[in-house]
């Protein structure tokens, strides 16, 4: 019988001296290895809050496959391309913040029948009315014109969308926030608190939801479920968003509903990677947020994400990953000028994180 502590032979990664105290942030590594031997040039889709922009965009720097399922028009300019919210994320769905949301999302496009069932807002400007589709409505900055091409946007979308999951190897999403409004009658999710950025707030059909931990893992494996029933291939990466929550409808202080926004969203993540083979997680929170950093990777706003902490995630989500299987023969992007790609990343101000709470905010 051996009377060695099972301690005696891990390596130095599992001591927190050896791992983290003694070498510093910049200096850890294997910090994150994918599961997944995947093909040379494996698919990768990307959704979720603002911060999953840079794994979308660092994936195309890099000359990975990464899947644009609704592209913009040909011959737009690539400024007003992202203006009207092409190539952010694999389709045009705008930040999915909650896992409400993402489950929305799916049903939405599996079933084309629920289209003309989706809550449209109409809008009164300068220019006349406007209409916008609830589940994502600044897609289009001055919204669409009419109802029925409000309609049409959002079934393009969710066309989009399903082949964001039909047709990839790995589904990347970022969790944002457990806070958010539903349709009290339809349960039906928001994308943003209706009256801040669009739409008009009323008391008696919206409704605020602060999710606990049952609901976002029961949404997420539903979710998932209805993915891999149409791609059983389907490998879905978790992570979740270091930026703090501008503000928070729950009555709490906004840094404890920050932390509990952020540690819930990280158990569910974690309890899902480890119990299911085609689910990981990435931890994108730990290498911002965490107490190695030392907040040293936040603006002055303590919120946005500088230059040097976007790079440190994308050095270890890149060094994780694991494309040594055999190519399947598809067409992959050129690489670019990755540190430049990482560099714009950091100078765009992402504080639309939790920006369904913007104008509650006190502006």
């Amino acid at each position: 019988m051996s009377r060695a502590s099972p301690y005696a032979r891990l390596p130095a990664r599992a001591f927190w001296r050896s791992a983290v105290a003694d070498v510093g942030i910049h200096g850890m590594d294997a910090l994150w290895r994918s599961p997944w031997t995947l093909p040379a040039d494996a698919r990768f889709t990307t959704f979720g809050s603002c911060f999953a922009q840079h794994i979308s965009r660092a994936l195309r720097s890099r000359g990975f496959n990464w899947l644009n399922c609704e592209p913009a028009p040909p011959g737009l300019p690539d400024e007003v391309a992202r203006k009207f919210n092409y190539g952010v994320f694999s389709a045009r769905t705008g930040n999915i913040y909650t896992a409400r949301q993402l489950l929305h999302w799916t049903r939405l496009a599996l079933d084309p029948a629920l289209i003309d069932r989706q809550e449209i807002w109409d809008e009164v400007t300068r220019k006349g009315t406007c209409y916008r589709p609830a589940l994502c409505p600044v897609i289009e900055p001055d919204g669409f014109p009419t109802e029925a091409e409000a309609r049409g946007a959002l079934a393009g979308t969710a066309r989009a969308f399903r082949r964001s999951f039909a047709e990839t190897d790995v589904f990347v999403f970022t969790l944002g926030l457990t806070e958010g409004w539903v349709n009290r009658d339809s349960g039906a999710p928001y994308a943003l608190c209706p009256g801040t950025i669009a739409g008009q707030f009323d008391a008696d059909r919206h409704l605020f939801e602060n999710a606990a931990y049952p609901a976002i893992r029961a949404d997420l494996e539903n979710a998932f479920a209805l993915m891999r029933a149409a791609n059983p291939d389907l490998h879905i990466l978790l992570t979740v968003s270091p930026v703090p929550l501008t503000a928070t409808a729950s009555g709490d202080h906004v840094l404890p509903a920050t932390t509990y926004s952020k540690s819930t969203l990280r158990a569910v993540a974690g309890d899902l990677a480890g119990s299911a083979a085609h689910v990981d997680y990435f931890p994108s929170y730990e290498i911002i947020a965490a107490p190695p950093a030392r907040a040293a990777f936040f603006a002055p706003n303590l919120r946005s994400v500088e230059e040097a902490g976007v790079t440190l995630v994308m050095q270890h989500f890149f060094a994780g990953l694991d494309l040594s299987a055999p190519a399947r023969g598809r067409q992959t992007a050129s690489p670019q000028d990755a540190a430049a790609v990482d560099a714009s990343l950091a100078a765009e101000d992402l504080v639309c994180e939790e920006q369904s709470l913007e104008a509650s905010d006190g502006a």
